[in-house]
């Protein structure tokens, strides 16, 4: 309760006789008014019952004078009395001025107190006898009851006594009483009332105020909580000793009724049921119920079913104890949490799944594998998991955009879940990159049938906006705990079989392997010693002849990269070239080619072209005309010396950029020729627009012409005829007897080069040959044809004393073979080796010759000419750039 005011307020204010702008003295007032208006009418009767008493008093004894004194007195009285009755009627009805009220009616009770005083005279006079004590008491009782009557308004009460206060000297003056005795009596009795009405006044004033302010507060309360239940989200409720509702705020009601509950009189547990993976509601409501204990923020909802149940709320509650410790039932509040709980559901979502497609997303896919992993430790539950790459994804969002790109990710998902279905999680880790958790399955047969299944599935057609898109997959697998215990380690495991799927072609699946991880971690340190050896030039250039066939003068030279490395020897560019394109290096790799090329071949004594290998990536770069316009003007070479060999591969992407790109180059004056022709892609279409001077027609056609039977001379002279047609010239690369060179004059080629001219070689060697041999080349290759050598790709192993080594055989007859993998350390020319082929015996041999990491091994003993493997004819892997 707030205190009460402590100003101090007039007297005339508290008794409502001067004008006030207080209101809550103003309703006090006004109160008291209509308590006294109500009462009044009891007084008239009280005075006209003692009005006629005394009147029956003075007929039985007293004179007929005296009698008719009485009665004009009593009339008198009786009509003041009517009169304040009507003024107060007529006053409060009609809501005069509250102080004009107050003065009128203290003025007319102290007419009524002046009125009472000549019938008081005349009964003190007439006090003897038995009608004289009876009409003194009727009197009294008239005067007590009308100042308890007028006590209501304070100041009626004050004018009323002071009308008697008046009366008393007055009638010791008519008795001849001395005055002064009165006046001590009558004086203090007077201020007593008046300090009395004050003190009345006040403390009724501020009875009336604190009484207002928690009324107001009461007001506002209701009017707070009202408003709480009716647009808020929290609600209350009661129920009795029983549990059974009393009180239940009435949207909360009106929901339960909508569910199909009806909550009146019903029990509290009846309604709601409790949330159990919500926490800390190991106790129940029934235990609290029961056990008349509080509880606090329990989730509930209801006990019905159907889709208007699913309303979720947050209650608590605590017993209500009456004043002498009884129970009374329970009291509480409630809150809404639906909006919250599908706040929460929608943020899950969208924190687990992707919302492109609806699939699990990189979150979920950790998280569920990690939990998958963890429960497969004890008892043993294996767990395989599937990293995939969409093949041919990035050209759909080229050519027929992103939202087309989307579309398709979408369709993609609807055919995984459908192939997967409840056997595993499907999810999208990001752009074209989706995962399958496969719990429970080991089985390599059953893990390869479902991922040859969704390689199939997702390589039908699709329907893109009325286009037909066929795209591919490629798959690795990994399989826990022989894999990887651990989610981390798994997902590296299987991005290693997916890096191996796609180096095998892609549109395949491959199981991870120990041999992977090896080979990853060899690609990382041959990154790391990539980058030491572009920051310490551990670079250097060879340069291989490139003879005209026509006058066997050397017209230019092919730029070949060469790396030394400090402690593995020579690495063949085959080993480091891709490599450095995955990891990103080979844009300056190739920009030191170039200024290193252009610079040295500006000293050349003779006006040679120089040849230099450009990668697919780094064609693909905008700024790569002003790289090389840079390159000639700080060396100084003659635009037409400087040719440029780039492969078919930069025709996947056969666009307008392609396009721009050749112009660009043609405009600096430089020469562009088409490497490795006749190995890449099978379309000619884009001969009709790039600006080449010349094919280089690859070893693969050149090697084996010679012999009796061979088709390969008939394609060259094909390309000689198409290059002749389209004003180009011809290069034959890698011949090594002497006896082709005249085989590729008779068939047009305008030029060649191979080791028959000798070895890729140093700057000042080109000196010499440009220099002393005045540019002409002398063939230094074999003069005769050697045995036919069958091109495979097989694994063979090599004995080189107590050690076994895994080699790759790429040329195999009967008097030898061609290897490659065989450490430095282990290659020491005329050094004697076995070699395993297969399953039979070791053959015998010795090691011929090394050049780029490609080893010749002579057999002690020819090969039978039906050995298996000679039947093996799988073409050679297609040349790496710069080697």
């Amino acid at each position: 309760m707030s205190s009460v005011t402590t100003d101090r307020i007039p007297l005339l204010a508290l008794i409502g006789l001067v004008e006030d702008n207080d209101e809550l003295l103003i309703a006090s007032h006004i109160n008291r008014l209509k308590t006294l208006c109500r009462t009044w009418p009891l007084a008239i009767v009280q005075n006209l019952i003692a009005m006629a008493v005394i009147l029956g008093f003075s007929a039985l004894g007293d004179s007929r004078a005296l009698l008719i004194e009485k009665m004009a007195a009593c009339g008198t009285i009786l009509f003041v009395a009517l009169a304040i009755g009507i003024f107060l009627y007529h006053g409060v009805s009609r809501q005069k001025p509250l102080y004009q009220l107050k003065r009128r009616l203290g003025l007319l009770s102290l007419v009524l107190a002046l009125a009472t005083g000549p019938l008081l005279f005349i009964v003190a006079r007439a006090h003897h006898g038995p009608s004289g004590w009876g009409s003194a008491l009727a009197l009294a009782c008239t005067m007590w009851v009308t100042a308890a009557m007028l006590h209501s308004v304070r100041a009626a009460l004050i004018g009323y006594s002071f009308g008697f206060a008046f009366l008393a000297p007055v009638a010791a003056i008519a008795w001849g009483i001395s005055v002064l005795p009165i006046l001590a009596g009558v004086a203090p009795a007077m201020l007593i009332l008046v300090v009395k009405a004050r003190r009345m006044g006040q403390l009724d004033y501020d009875t009336a105020s604190v009484r207002a302010q928690e009324f107001g507060q009461g007001k506002q309360a209701v009017k707070m909580i009202a408003e709480f239940e009716e647009h808020g989200t929290g609600w209350f409720w009661e129920t009795d000793r029983r549990g059974r509702l009393t009180y239940l705020s009435r949207k909360v009601a009106e929901d339960l009724r909508a569910s199909g509950l009806d909550p009146t009189g019903r029990m509290l547990t009846e309604i709601f049921q409790m949330d159990p993976s919500a926490p800390g509601t190991e106790r129940t409501l029934s235990f609290h119920m029961a056990s008349r204990t509080s509880f606090s923020e329990y989730t509930v909802c209801t006990v019905a079913d159907g889709p208007e149940a699913e309303r979720w709320w947050s209650i608590s509650g605590r017993p209500i104890i009456d004043g002498v410790g009884r129970f009374r039932g329970f009291i509480g509040s409630g809150s809404d949490l639906t909006e919250k709980r599908r706040s929460e559901a929608e943020i899950t979502r969208l924190a687990l799944f992707d919302s492109l497609t609806g699939l699990a997303n990189r979150q979920r896919m950790k998280l569920s594998l990690d939990k998958t992993l963890k429960q497969s430790l004890s008892p043993y539950r294996p767990t395989a998991l599937f990293l995939m790459d969409l093949d041919r994804f990035k050209a759909v969002n080229d050519t027929l955009g992103h939202q087309a790109g989307d579309l398709l990710l979408q369709q993609v998902a609807r055919r995984l879940e459908r192939v997967v279905g409840d056997v595993g999680l499907v999810g999208r880790l990001g752009g074209d990159e989706f995962q399958i958790l496969l719990p429970g399955i080991d089985a390599r047969d059953r893990l390869a049938s479902l991922a040859s299944e969704i390689i199939a599935t997702l390589s039908h057609p699709y329907d893109i906006q009325g286009n037909e898109v066929t795209i591919g997959c490629s798959i690795g697998i990994a399989i826990a705990p022989h894999d990887g215990a651990d989610s981390q380690t798994l997902i590296r495991n299987a991005d290693l079989g997916l890096y191996a799927a796609k180096g095998d072609g892609r549109g395949v699946h491959r199981f991870y392997a120990e041999a992977m991880l090896e080979g990853a971690r060899s690609r990382k340190r041959m990154e790391e010693d990539l980058r030491i050896a572009i920051s310490q030039g551990q670079f250097q250039l060879a340069y291989q002849p490139i003879v005209s066939t026509r006058d066997s003068r050397i017209v230019g030279y092919e730029a070949l990269l060469r790396w030394n490395h400090p402690t593995q020897g020579n690495i063949s560019p085959a080993q480091f070239v891709p490599v450095a394109e995955e990891c990103g290096l080979i844009e300056q790799i190739g920009e030191w080619v170039l200024r290193t090329a252009c610079t040295e071949a500006a000293g050349w004594p003779l006006p040679a072209r120089v040849a230099v290998n450009v990668s697919s990536i780094q064609f693909a770069k905008p700024h790569l005309p002003a790289l090389v316009a840079q390159a000639l003007a700080q060396s100084g070479l003659a635009p037409s010396r400087l040719e440029l060999e780039i492969t078919e591969s930069v025709f996947l992407n056969d666009d307008q950029e392609s396009q721009r790109q050749f112009a660009a180059l043609k405009a600096l004056g430089i020469r562009l020729a088409l490497d490795d022709f006749g190995t890449g892609y099978s379309s000619l279409g884009y001969l009709r627009h790039a600006p080449f001077d010349k094919i280089k027609i690859d070893q693969s056609f050149v090697r084996g012409a010679i012999r009796t039977g061979s088709r390969n001379a008939a394609i060259i002279r094909a390309i000689v005829t198409l290059a002749d047609t389209l004003g180009m010239e011809t290069t034959a690369e890698g011949v090594e007897i002497q006896d082709e060179i005249a085989l590729i004059r008779d068939l047009g080629c305008s030029h060649i080069q191979g080791y028959v001219y000798g070895k890729p070689t140093t700057v000042p060697e080109v000196h010499r040959m440009l220099g002393e041999q005045g540019g002409r080349a002398e063939p230094v290759g074999l003069k005769s044809n050697r045995p036919p050598r069958i091109k495979i790709l097989r694994t063979a192993q090599i004995l080189s004393g107590s050690l076994t080594i895994d080699v790759r055989i790429r040329d195999l007859s009967t008097t030898g073979t061609m290897v490659e993998g065989l450490p430095p350390a282990y290659i020491v020319c005329g050094a004697a080796v076995g070699v395993c082929l297969g399953t039979d015996k070791p053959l015998r041999g010795y090691i011929r010759w090394e050049r780029e990491g490609r080893v010749g091994i002579a057999f002690a003993s020819p090969l039978p000419e039906d050995h298996p493997w000679l039947e093996t004819t799988e073409a050679e892997e297609p040349r790496r750039h710069m080697a």
